[in-house]
């Protein structure tokens, strides 16, 4: 990953929802299972290739070629890191979307 920093300051913050969610549960599990949804979702949302996963869907099944590979770098800082794809956006909406309906759940039983 490019950004440490960005990962950190993620961890930070699930550190400080996890306090939250134990001295308002008084729960160890329920911390637990704040700890995993979250690094789950960090991991999801910061960790994948990008250069493999923004090329054309069709693409997905063949590996990334040394030609494209050098282009990506050549490219450099360009972000296209949050450009919009609209099945990756349906795809994380609805995965992520269930795990937050079951970590309430759980949690506010």
């Amino acid at each position: 990953m490019a950004n440490d920093a960005v990962l950190r300051s993620s961890l930070i913050w699930l550190a400080a929802i996890i306090v939250v969610v134990g001295i308002n549960t008084q729960s160890f599990k329920k911390m637990m299972g704040t700890y995993l949804v979250g690094v789950l979702g960090i991991a999801g949302v910061l960790l994948p290739d990008w250069g493999y996963f923004s090329r054309d869907f069709s693409r997905w099944t063949s590996p990334v070629t040394a030609e494209e590979r050098a282009s990506q770098i050549a490219k450099g800082s360009e972000s296209k890191r949050f450009k919009i794809y609209p099945i990756r956006l349906a795809i994380y909406t609805t995965v992520y979307g269930f795990a937050l309906y079951k970590w309430w759940i759980f949690i506010s039983k």
